[in-house]
């Protein structure tokens, strides 16, 4: 019971409507990717932002797992 509860407590962190596999990217690091970004793209909403990581996923066959933060965040910023 209590495992079930805390893994939907646990959803319901993500932003609303977006869902990001906690094995694709922690939430951490998925934070600390969209926070980067929206430094260097001041001119972009945080849902552009998201949406363009969401895009990179696609691209890489669904998933973000196995692509360095870096890379992620440069082609992110190339969709951007």
């Amino acid at each position: 019971e209590n495992s079930l509860q805390k893994t939907s407590t646990c959803s319901s962190v993500n932003p609303p409507g977006i869902f990001v596999s906690p094995y694709a990217l922690n939430l951490s690091s998925f934070t600390k990717l969209i926070k980067r970004l929206q430094e260097k793209h001041p001119g972009f909403s945080r849902d552009e932002i998201v949406e363009a990581v969401q895009e990179v996923r696609k691209i890489n066959k669904g998933v973000l797992s196995g692509l360095a933060i870096s890379s992620i965040e440069e082609k992110a910023s190339a969709i951007l």
